[in-house]
This record gives structure tokens, sequence and C-alpha cells, in this order.
């Protein structure tokens, strides 16, 4: 069995899956979360729609999902990172990276799409673990401002947890 923890911090049983890890999504899923006005958070739909990309102005994408093509690289800035979401992977060694990518994106005044699969959580994770890392918040705060742009945000446990225990000062991110 894998757990999950709810939206109110419950660990829930679920049966066992996929084995790549990730939550399969069958529903269209065209929902962007703005968590700041240069960083969205949605699914792979909403990365392969490109009139939604180009309605909230994307110019870059961050995909976190395992197996998903990157469809207009002749259009987009892309960084791909197949991350597993599974409970034992080490999230928090993927968010200086991140970081830096969206922080170039930032710089140019660009517009960071971070997709996952469903949108639910890796790509929520590396955007929780991005605020605590550049804006200082605490988890908790990082984790409701996400919560609120992309209410389906459902960190794996493994992921929660870690994020709960990283501290930034733990990685040395250049971002200047």
């Amino acid at each position: 069995m894998l757990e999950r923890r709810s939206d109110g911090g419950q660990v829930e049983e679920l049966e066992e899956g996929s084995g790549c890890g990730f939550v399969q999504d069958l529903n269209l899923d065209l929902q962007l979360g703005l968590v700041r006005p240069f960083l969205l958070l949605g699914s792979q739909d909403a990365a392969q729609d490109m009139d939604l990309l180009q309605k909230y102005k994307v110019s870059h994408v961050l995909n976190v999902a395992y197996g998903v093509a990157n469809l207009f690289p002749d259009q987009l800035v892309y960084k791909t990172l197949q991350i597993l979401d599974l409970p034992d992977t080490n999230i928090t060694s993927y968010l200086s990276q991140c970081s830096v990518f969206i922080h170039q994106a930032r710089e140019k005044r660009g517009v960071v799409l971070v997709h996952c699969n469903a949108g639910v959580s890796r790509s929520c994770s590396i955007v929780i673990g991005y605020l605590m890392l550049t804006e200082g918040l605490p988890f908790d705060e990082a984790y409701r401002q996400v919560k609120l742009a992309r209410p389906s945000c459902r960190p794996n446990p493994g992921f929660y947890q870690q994020l709960q225990s990283y501290t930034p000062e733990e990685q040395s991110v250049k971002l200047y």
C-alpha cells in the first residue's frame, strides 16, 4: 500500500498503482495556478496547449515529469528533469537547478510554467521549494500559497516530509 497526506494532514492509504510513480489522470486539466506573476503551475495538459500558453504569456517551461515530451521547442525555452513521483526520490536535490532556471526566466521578464504529469506532486513540490529557497518562506507558508494557487496540490508523503525539514541554507544557490 502507498500512503498520501490529505489536505488536513492525515495519512490515507492508497492502492499501489503504476510503477512509474506518477498520478494517472485521464481528465483534461487546463487549469493554471498563478503563484507569482512570472510563475505558473499546471499539468502536462496545460503545457501541451499552445493557445493557453500564449494566453498566459508563457515563455519558459520547467518540465519535471517523467516521459512527457516538450511540444514547442522552437517557441519556448525548456528545462526538463525527469523526476519520479516516488516518496524516496530526493526532491530537494533538484531545487537549486530549478530555481536558477526560474530566476533566469524572470530576469528576462519571462513567464515560467512548472509542470509534471498531473500538476499535483512533483511540480508543486518544486514550486514550494523555490519559494522557500528564494523568498525565505517557511514550509507552511510556501505550501499554503501554492495550495491557494493550485488547490489540487498534494506532494507525495516523501516530498512533503523532505520539504517540511528542508532548510535552504543546505543548498548554495547563486541566482545573481
